[in-house]
């Protein structure tokens, strides 16, 4: 068990109805300080719900929530002390430019003049914005603006940052550079409770990761254990001859006792969820009855493959008409 003075979260129980509908079924969730934690799951499986219910804007039903240290609902005034929150959409004024949204957000939470300036300069330099940073925000790509949408939400510099969808609708370069400033967060020492619906974003920053579907959470863990828990991957091959395709899945099925299925290409064969052992066994049963294969390869998991496992697993163990629709 770790400490509590350990840990940057510490909730359990926690729901939440709107009305009829289910929001949060008894949300676990324990996160390491000085960490980045990966929150995933399907829209409207409740991550926005539980975030704002850990950042004081909204109030569970039920259960209890600690954020470093302080209850969330007796001590919301202690928590918004030391947290920051940067939500899906940039909270900037787009008439002003990036020095000026910084200077007034540093004047707002009560630095004077000389030191809203100080500062706004210290993240512009920080975030590699300084040579933008006198444009109006609206001449800026996303990708900028969701850096300087970052800097802002550390005007004051938060001991936990809630991140939500940081970069959703990026292209592949801004996503880039907003991942860098994330691990820059964490190496300075901020624990970061990410929610991202980009599974690749989770598996490259986050330590350890929770999913999250229909309210509850379903599996927690490092991405490599999660993989690991999921199973052992999937086997593709690749004839030598494409024709012997038939021959080949039937071999498969006998000595794996699993579905196999054919790839984009001919002559290729997948099987989902053989161990290394038994996936060698397999290739050279091949050889042995003359099906020589020109390449295979025993690939784990990827996350993407796990989130589906996981979600479409909770899905299936729930299936119920008579119970409510979570949104």
């Amino acid at each position: 068990m770790e400490a509590a003075a350990e840990l940057a979260i510490q909730a359990t129980g926690l729901t939440k109805r709107f009305a009829a509908t289910v929001a949060l079924d008894g949300v676990d969730l324990t996160v390491p300080a000085g960490t980045i934690y990966g929150f995933l799951g399907p829209n409207g499986a409740g991550k926005t719900t539980t975030l704002r219910i850990l950042a004081t804007l909204l109030r569970a039903d039920s259960g209890t929530a600690r954020v470093l240290g302080h209850d969330v609902a007796r001590e919301p005034d202690a928590v918004r002390a030391r947290i920051s929150l940067a939500g899906q959409s940039a909270a900037l004024d787009e008439d002003l430019t990036a020095r000026e949204n910084l200077r007034v957000l540093g004047r707002l939470i009560g630095h004077h003049s000389r030191a809203s300036r100080s500062r706004a300069q210290e993240l512009l330099d920080a975030f590699g914005l300084a040579d933008a940073a006198d444009r109006p925000v609206k001449t800026w790509s996303g990708g900028m603006r969701r850096r300087l949408d970052l800097a802002a939400s550390l005007i004051a510099t938060p001991e936990l940052l809630f991140l939500d969808e940081p970069t959703s609708g990026l292209d592949p370069s801004s996503r880039a550079q907003v991942w860098d400033t994330v691990r820059a967060l964490a190496e300075a020492g901020t624990t970061v409770l990410l929610t991202t619906q980009y599974l690749d974003e989770a598996d490259r920053l986050a330590a350890r990761i929770a999913v999250i579907d229909h309210g509850t959470v379903i599996a927690e863990g490092t991405p490599g254990d999660l993989k690991a828990a999921t199973g052992a991957g999937q086997l593709h091959v690749q004839l030598a001859a494409p024709e012997q395709a038939p021959q080949a899945a039937a071999a498969l099925r006998r000595v794996l006792d699993l579905p196999v299925r054919p790839g984009t290409d001919p002559g290729s064969l997948s099987v989902a969820g053989p161990a290394a052992d038994q996936a060698a066994l397999a290739v050279a049963h091949l050889h042995r009855n003359s099906i020589p294969v020109a390449a295979f390869a025993l690939a784990r998991p990827s996350l993407d493959e796990v989130f589906l496992a996981l979600t479409t697993r909770a899905a299936d163990d729930s299936a119920d008409p008579a119970k409510e629709p979570v949104v």
